[in-house]
């Protein structure tokens, strides 16, 4: 009997110090690292106005449908940018509810930006991101998008177009992937001109 009240006995130390090192410590040293050398990235890259406020994160879109706005790619995420329900639309290529939803978005897509019927559509203008979340969208995408955001604001196309540049993230690490324009950080820079 009394051996078997040392195992259990060492088990509950054990147990009980493996809790403090892997619930406590361990968690306090990461988040102590994270905040020492990735402050913005780990508090959420958030986009924080002259004011103070919060408007958003660097990471996550937002839905924008304003035509003074550049538009965000679609979403399938929850109602559309909620990301507590991040995920795609989970529909494969030979869903005949995704072919349609594609065919009427560009149908809106070439309406809404002035487009003749047979000019391309870019594909992140249609088709909604993996996660439901992307902030970015390609810089075609952005320039089909410029003569609408200027016309409605009443800017120069080349002060938009401008305003897009400052907003582009390059390559990953200068060979992956395309460069993208963020979406919520252009609007914002956009609304500051007024």
């Amino acid at each position: 009997m009394k051996e078997f009240f040392s195992h259990i006995r060492g088990a509950v130390v054990s147990t009980l110090v493996l809790a403090v090192v892997c619930c406590g410590l361990y968690p306090l040293i990461v988040f102590g690292i994270s905040q020492l050398l990735f402050r913005e990235q780990a508090n959420g890259s958030l986009i924080v106005s002259a004011d103070g406020s919060v408007r958003g994160s660097k990471l996550l879109g937002q839905a924008f449908s304003d035509p003074k706005y550049f538009h965000p790619r679609p979403s399938a995420a929850g109602n559309g940018y909620d990301a507590s329900s991040s995920g795609g639309s989970n529909l494969g290529p030979t869903s005949k509810k995704l072919k349609d939803a594609i065919q009427e978005r560009i149908a809106a897509y070439r309406a809404e930006n002035g487009l003749s019927e047979t000019e391309p559509v870019p594909a992140d203008a249609v088709t909604a991101s993996g996660s439901g979340l992307d902030p970015e969208i390609s810089l075609l995408n952005a320039e089909l998008q410029l003569p609408r955001v200027a016309k409605t604001r009443g800017l120069g196309e080349d002060k938009v177009r401008e305003l897009v540049q400052q907003n582009t993230d390059g390559r990953d690490l200068g060979v992956f992937g395309d460069p993208g324009v963020n979406v919520l950080q252009l609007n914002l820079a956009l609304d500051r001109q007024h």
